[in-house]
């Protein structure tokens, strides 16, 4: 890697790491808020899930703006407005209780309503991010293999160490100031982007000038078009698999590990502790290397290949993973590892996957559809997983999950034959 791909890749990394670090933060942050405010779970998840849901469908918007004005500005705004929606958590909810505490204007608790909002400032602004990263790596730096892995651990590491870090500060001060301290990286990093010189399109092969962004509907449209009638048609298929296995497998893992007899609670200073819960965390902490690995095999494999071997090991380990976590303490932790590295060696192939099979200049939008697919459809799948294990059972959930990964493997052997 060049000057210009480090800058590239550690600006876009630590980008990458502070939006996940705030995403895996809010589930923390619920706990307390069901506690503290006159709210229920379902009232609570419904706010949460909205502002999560923006998370995926703001892409869509994201990447056309990424094509149009570039993604280093972009990047700079989505870290300063999460930053803002994070300032803005730290104060409404207590302020909205006391301003309209006691009169009948709402069916809920202001400060909820105060959350929701502050909530989804943060989707709409963090929605902006993965479209404008991953064109940003797509087209300005040389290894792209190399730069997609080191940008998914840096993500893995947010997701890793966000819910970590906002635990350790709840110890010892109120969550209004861990929401207030959380903002702070935010706004220093969104001036450090604004400083640092890249070239954008240092390793894009157009060599014309002309704005190929859609300004109007019918424009967008076209470009639309464009894309879908590219091989992405299917990449965008193998996407919307993986979101919904990954929020489906996931959102309910933590539930399935504490009901397995290997983990019960523990008392660490006098205070209960789930042990499934350290090593969920643990799985999600494994991912780093997943990343890195799924990335350098784009050095090597084709995306087809790549698709198609990566959602295959997914869809075995789907099927054997109830199996042997009922063997131990020892199976169980040595299938979560290998399903946590599993889960995230696929992104950096899609996501290669999306560069190979799309238009430059249209690169912007077509992750923006992917974010759509994989954070707005994927959304999907912990409603699929909660159905499943309402009116089934786990081996029902694992094994229509491991059918998702097959499909989306059989779509990399149709990429492979293209």
């Amino acid at each position: 890697m060049d000057g210009n791909d480090r800058r590239i890749v550690g600006l876009a990394g630590t980008a990458h790491a502070l939006v996940h670090t705030y995403e895996l933060s809010v589930p923390i942050l619920v706990g307390i808020w069901l506690a503290e405010f006159a709210t229920t779970t379902a009232e609570l998840g419904i706010v949460v899930a909205v502002g999560m849901a923006l998370f995926g469908i703001g892409a869509l918007p994201g990447g056309v703006l990424a094509d149009r004005y570039g993604s280093k500005k972009l990047i700079a705004l989505c870290l300063a407005g999460m930053g803002g929606s994070f300032l803005v958590l730290s104060v409404a909810p207590s302020a909205a209780a006391s301003a309209l505490d006691g009169l009948p204007v709402l069916s809920t608790s202001p400060a909820v309503v105060a959350i929701a909002i502050a909530l989804v400032l943060w989707g709409a602004a963090a929605s902006v991010y993965h479209p404008a990263g991953l064109a940003l790596i797509s087209k300005g730096v040389s290894e792209q293999g190399r730069g997609f892995a080191l940008h998914g651990m840096a993500g893995n590491i947010g997701i890793a160490a966000g819910p970590l870090a906002t635990t350790v500060m709840l110890a010892f001060m109120g969550w209004e100031t861990v929401a207030a301290v959380l903002a702070v990286p935010a706004f220093v990093v969104a001036g450090a982007v604004l400083f640092v010189e890249v070239d954008e399109s240092s390793h894009t092969e157009s060599d014309t000038d002309e704005d190929d962004t859609p300004d109007t509907i019918g424009e967008f449209l076209g470009v639309s078009a464009m894309v879908v009638k590219s091989a992405f048609a299917f990449v965008f298929v193998v996407v919307m698999m993986n979101g919904l296995y990954y929020r489906g497998v996931l959102t309910f893992l933590p539930e399935l590990l504490a009901g397995l007899e290997t983990f019960q609670p523990i008392d660490i200073a006098g205070e209960p502790q789930e042990p499934a819960n350290y090593v969920y965390s643990g799985l999600l902490a494994v991912g780093i290397a997943g990343q890195y690995v799924g990335g350098r095999l784009t050095d090597y494999l084709s995306p087809g290949k790549g698709i198609a071997y990566a959602f295959g090991s997914l869809a075995v380990l789907a099927v054997i993973f109830l199996p042997l976590a009922s063997m131990g303490a020892a199976p169980l932790l040595a299938v979560s590892a290998v399903l946590g590295f599993a889960m995230f060696v696929v992104q950096p192939i899609y996501q290669a996957a999306v560069a190979e099979y799309t238009p430059e200049e249209a690169r912007g939008l077509s992750y923006g559809y992917t974010y759509l697919g994989n954070f707005g459809v994927g959304a999907l799948g912990a409603g699929l997983a909660g159905a499943i294990l309402t009116y089934s059972n786990q081996t029902v959930l694992f094994l229509v999950f491991a059918l998702i990964a097959g499909i989306a493997s059989g779509i990399g052997v149709l990429l492979i034959r293209r």
